[in-house]
């Protein structure tokens, strides 16, 4: 039976890490479209061979091979069963996989919003960055990236709730709290 779920949450606020203990209890596939990239740039695909050009040129991966990677990954299934983490980033990205999920049969099931206060994110990924030697993980990058998501993210808050589909959760406090918190939402 298809299930396919999307996780949001601006950065550091645990979808990596509650992304994986859903997949496992859920019998689901972690869709990452960064992971998707790496390797369909590293196999040399046609859409990865597309994507390298584009990255090697300083510019963001358009819409299209995004979607064209999340499509050859749903083809790939016999069953869709998803969590896609990190994706949609944008409205527009968000009605084009509205589309593919129809073309699939595989109606979104739930929107999980993991809410996390900025402050706690922010010290959450500097501690990330301590722990795990991340230089990308440096206050002026981490509010940037904040900003980002605020501003291109974010939005997507409104698109969801308007399809009902949304799912607040308060991310904040020990890992399995907020783990349960998810599978309370979601049943």
């Amino acid at each position: 039976m298809n299930e396919t779920l999307i996780f949001m949450g601006p950065p550091g606020a645990g979808k990596g890490t509650q992304a994986v203990k859903l997949c496992e209890n859920r019998k689901l596939k972690q869709l990452s479209t960064g992971d998707m990239l790496r390797d369909h740039v590293r196999r040399g695909t046609e859409l990865g061979v597309q994507a390298k050009q584009i990255m090697d040129a300083g510019k963001l991966v358009s819409d299209e091979v995004i979607i064209g990677m999340v499509r050859a990954e749903l083809e790939s299934m016999e069953e869709v069963r998803v969590l896609f983490d990190g994706f949609p980033r944008t409205t527009a990205q968000a009605e084009a996989l509205d589309q593919l999920l129809q073309d699939f049969n595989a109606p979104l099931a739930g929107v999980v919003l993991l809410e996390v206060d900025e402050e706690v994110v922010t010290q959450r990924l500097l501690k990330r960055a301590e722990l795990e030697g991340r230089s990308d993980d440096n206050e002026q990058t981490i509010r940037n990236r904040l900003k980002v998501y605020n501003e291109q993210t974010a939005p997507l808050i409104g698109y969801y709730e308007g399809t009902g589909k949304l799912k607040k959760v308060d991310g904040m406090g020990e890992v399995a709290d907020v783990e349960a918190r998810i599978q309370g939402i979601l049943g």
